[in-house]
């Protein structure tokens, strides 16, 4: 079965539990099924560079695992966050190191946010890492990223599923949302509210824009992990990976898409 359709991949933002991202995009490759062009916001602009680089999504999370992301972190002396990510730039030229959208071996979209003009902006040529802090800078939490005379903060905040920028390039698109929220009956104390608050309001982004995805893969219950819980990595890999494999299984005309006469990595 060959395809030779273009695919497009949109991954949503959620921190930590874009690593199901990686589930997904293992289970989607050994079926045969490669993106031809990748977008993402926050943590799904990360993953999807590092896909769209060349690296395998077990690769990925090796990566993502063993670095330790927040030694590279540093206190910020302003009003406007905790944190600057600058010191992350020169992690991430360990593995973008030509920092350019062109050196990618698949076409790639990052979503962010402009916050003085308060619009959703995408990212896709030039340079490429200073747009990757842009997209995953938490408001509040990290110092907005400057680029030519604008200020960025995460893509997530108007569009944690990008799917616009693979529109009229790609005959299929597939979303991807790591943010699936259970039901909660009992909000223990006000972090669980905060959190849950927001999740929701990334969510309606989300759901907003489902209609216009071919097939929309989301694994349940990833809400449940914080933003920041890099313990349970191998889980949340897993709940992609294994949401994936039964969303294939109850969808079987994805299968169309797959190439079996092109050998890759998985």
């Amino acid at each position: 079965m060959n395809s030779e359709k273009k695919i497009g991949i949109a991954l949503s933002g959620g921190g930590v539990r874009g690593i199901a991202h990686l589930g997904v995009l293992k289970a989607l490759n050994i079926k045969g099924i490669f993106p031809n062009r990748v977008s993402g916001s926050s943590a799904g602009a990360i993953a999807g560079a590092l896909y769209a680089s060349g690296l395998s999504p077990d690769e990925i999370f090796e990566v993502i695992v063993k670095t330790n992301y927040f030694k590279f972190l540093r206190p910020a002396i302003s009003w406007t966050g905790l944190l600057k990510m600058d010191n992350i730039e020169e992690l991430y030229l360990k593995y973008f190191p030509e920092n350019s959208f062109a050196a990618l071996k698949l076409p790639l979209t990052i979503a962010a946010t402009d916050l003085r003009r308060a619009k959703a902006v995408y990212f896709s040529e030039g340079q490429l890492i200073r747009p990757l802090l842009a997209s995953s800078c938490i408001p509040g939490m990290f110092d907005p990223i400057a680029i030519d005379r604008h200020y960025y903060i995460d893509g997530g905040v108007l569009n944690n599923l990008p799917i616009e920028p693979l529109d009229g390039f790609c005959d299929v698109v597939i979303g991807v949302n790591c943010n699936h929220l259970p039901d909660e009956h009992n909000i223990k104390n006000f972090k669980n509210l905060i959190e849950r608050t927001v999740i929701m309001s990334m969510n309606y982004n989300v759901y907003s824009r489902r209609d216009k995805c071919d097939y929309f893969i989301e694994p349940k219950g990833l809400a449940k992990y914080g933003v920041f819980d890099i313990k349970k990595a191998n889980d949340i890999f897993t709940a992609g990976y294994e949401a994936a494999m039964h969303y294939i299984e109850e969808n079987e005309s994805i299968l169309e898409l797959a190439i079996k006469t092109k050998k890759k990595k998985q």
